[in-house]
């Protein structure tokens, strides 16, 4: 996926300030995933989220909201993972992990969405091992970035992965229910995996809906 323009540094990983892919989406918002153990924060990835400006035509009711309303509001959020408009979700490691970890993190957190609205069937479990699989045997070392990619014409996930010294590698994830857990993993309001990134998001779209 071809990236142009100037970087924006988030937490000392830049990110592009734009990526072109069908057009060109401009990072709206950013953030990290951490844990905190005996007060030493331990970080274990940057995320930008780049989105189509169209968006904010499907945000219309929340026009006025304060960042602080948006952010505790998880019906807005839905109403962005479930807009018709291009989404980027960039993921950069910034402590190492196996590829093998982050296959259950990923399977843990969809499988366990999926569950609770009843859609865990057959097709999605199927979908979960093929992404289990293409982790397996990855490492990534620091600087590694993994692209979560979903188109506005289709409700399917790409998911690029480049780690320095190897091919590029990717799966499209063709199981729409599948998809769209992903995306609320990173994009889902109160459960996102990230507060600093969903914090990020709606100062960036109350801005935007205040014009």
């Amino acid at each position: 996926m071809c990236t142009k323009a100037e970087n924006v540094m988030v937490d000392e990983v830049p990110f592009p300030s734009q990526v072109t892919t069908t057009k060109t989406l401009p990072l709206l918002a950013n953030g990290i995933t951490d844990i905190e153990i005996h007060f030493l924060q331990i970080k274990f990835t940057a995320i930008g989220v780049y989105l189509d400006p169209e968006i904010v035509t499907h945000l219309i009711k929340w026009k006025g909201k304060s960042a602080a309303d948006l952010a505790e509001d998880d019906d807005f959020f839905e109403a962005i993972i479930s807009a018709p408009v291009e989404k980027l979700i960039r993921v950069v490691v910034i402590k190492e992990i196996k590829g093998s970890q982050f296959g259950v993190q990923i399977e843990s957190a969809v499988r366990d969405r999926l569950a609770e609205v009843d859609k865990f069937e057959e097709e999605e479990e199927e979908a979960l091992e093929q992404l289990v699989d293409f982790f397996q045997s990855k490492y990534f070392k620091t600087d590694s970035v993994l692209t979560f990619y979903f188109p506005s014409s289709s409700s399917t996930a790409e998911i690029v992965v480049a780690i320095e010294g190897k091919e590029e590698s990717k799966i499209e994830v063709k199981n729409g229910n599948v998809a769209e857990m992903i995306k609320k993993w990173y994009l889902g309001g109160s459960t996102g995996v990230s507060s600093t990134t969903i914090s990020s998001l709606a100062n960036a779209l109350s801005l935007q809906l205040s014009k």
